[in-house]
């Protein structure tokens, strides 16, 4: 298997594409030693600026999108995989681009739903040491080096989140939508999560704990909803 390379949007496969990046005008890119200025706080925010401008100008005209997020661990094995590409089908049959990640595991199962179903398969990505950039069913691609960016796309244009069992990253993107729509600072959308089983706990927690000791209302947990119908799961995301 050839090995990647990525650095920022640039990825690099094989060993002659990696000589060819070092002696082409790009190669100042992976330089041992960068220069100082590139890593100043006023040369940050020019990159920063640059990556909403790329992301904006890249997903301004997909139209309607709904976000599909989940666990980049677990494979076609999984009963959750099976689910996530039946979601990513349905949603591209009702004429709604999908977007995840781009990376492997459920995200790629979303993803290969809408591809294989004719439909507008996103994957925005996120520069990481052990990734190897966005999956073979994404048919538009639009990588990231912040994570807030990042963020600041799937919620711009998004009109729903489904949210599959996960990881860290899965339970960082549904609290963020949480904490937007609870504060007002983005319009309420909605929000499901598939697998009772798996959620049940977590609700559990949250109505126990968190809504029992009254740091959140009863309506914050309303924000949520749970199924294990993957039709039922489109007809709520996109009512």
């Amino acid at each position: 298997m050839k090995s990647n390379h990525r650095r920022g949007r640039l990825t690099v496969r094989g060993p002659a594409a990696e000589q060819r990046l070092r002696q082409a005008d790009i190669g100042l890119l992976t330089r041992p030693e960068d220069p100082e200025f590139i890593h100043s706080d006023p040369w940050r925010a020019l990159r920063i600026l640059g990556e909403f401008v790329d992301g904006f100008d890249a997903l301004a005209r997909v139209g309607r999108a709904v976000s599909v997020f989940g666990s980049a661990r677990l494979g076609p094995e999984s009963h959750y995989y099976t689910a996530a590409q039946e979601v990513g089908r349905i949603l591209a049959e009702r004429d709604y681009a999908v977007m995840t990640g781009g990376g492997p595991g459920l995200m790629e199962a979303a993803n290969r739903g809408a591809s294989e179903a004719g439909g507008l398969s996103i994957g925005c990505t996120i520069e990481l040491p052990h990734e190897e950039g966005a999956n073979d069913y994404v048919n538009l691609a639009i990588a990231f080096r912040y994570f807030f960016v990042r963020k600041t796309m799937f919620v711009k244009y998004s009109e729903a989140y489904v949210v599959f069992p996960g990881g860290f990253g899965t339970l960082d993107e549904l609290f963020e939508s949480l904490t937007l729509i609870q504060t007002g600072k983005a319009p309420s959308f909605p929000v499901v999560l598939f697998g009772r089983s798996h959620w049940a706990g977590l609700v559990d927690w949250l109505c126990e704990h968190m809504l029992g000791e009254g740091a959140i209302d009863d309506d914050d947990v309303d924000l949520m909803r749970v199924s294990d119908d993957p039709e039922e799961i489109v007809e709520i995301a996109t009512a």
